[in-house]
């Protein structure tokens, strides 16, 4: 791997960096099995809750490894912002699976599934890029898989616009309201999941411009 003079290695971070990714896309893949394959929907959804256990302990992994190493491969307030988007992206796909199951959501909107498969690309481009984060010679790559990345979350926002359009056409009872609220509450989970992967790819990138 060909670094640049100005960022030593320390191939630990990467190295939980790039696991941190892929367990954000089997996240993905997972909250898409359940959004439309809706059935044994607990077992699924505690499926997303176990990798969501996971990415929380890579990350405790970040921090106790960033407290007791001296050398650091780019700056440590880049490091704790990439470990904490990494961290949320996950959260909110595992918030959006439990209250699938807390709100007891019967069918999940079309869009939902739609959404999520616009996360999982996202996460299998994090996935891809992520092991070249002490590459400086990746920029280039790098800032195609950004790029990617943002065009997904452009595609998502079209979805969640569709949706925010027609959520509550044909409500016409409480019921109807408060299955409408809690429906389009897990949109905006999964939305903000489209978002977090946006800014993770933006902090990969910025970590390569800076080091370059």
């Amino acid at each position: 791997m060909v670094l640049s003079k100005f960022m030593p290695s320390n191939p630990r971070f990467s190295a939980r960096f790039a696991e941190a990714a892929r367990n954000a896309h089997a996240t993905a893949q997972a909250l898409v099995d359940l959004l439309e394959n809706y059935t044994e929907v607990e077992a699924k959804v505690q499926r997303v809750r176990d990798l969501e256990h996971v990415g929380d302990r890579l990350s405790r992994e970040v921090t106790n490894l960033l407290a007791e190493s001296f050398i650091v491969p780019f700056d440590r307030e880049d490091i704790i912002a990439l470990n904490d988007e990494l961290d949320d992206l996950v959260d909110d796909m595992e918030d959006a699976a439990r209250k699938l199951s807390l709100y007891r959501i019967q069918q999940p909107l079309p869009q939902m599934a739609a959404l999520a498969r616009v996360v999982e690309a996202q996460c299998a481009l994090l996935a891809q890029g992520m092991p070249l984060i002490e590459d400086a010679g990746k920029v280039g790559q790098l800032a195609k898989i950004a790029e990617q990345i943002r065009a997904l979350e452009d595609e998502g926002d079209t979805i969640s616009d569709e949706v925010q359009r027609t959520l509550y056409d044909g409500v016409t009872d409480v019921p109807g309201m408060i299955l409408a609220m809690r429906s389009g509450e897990i949109v905006d989970l999964i939305e903000n999941a489209s978002d977090q992967a946006q800014r993770v790819a933006k902090t990969v990138e910025s970590i390569l411009l800076k080091n370059a």
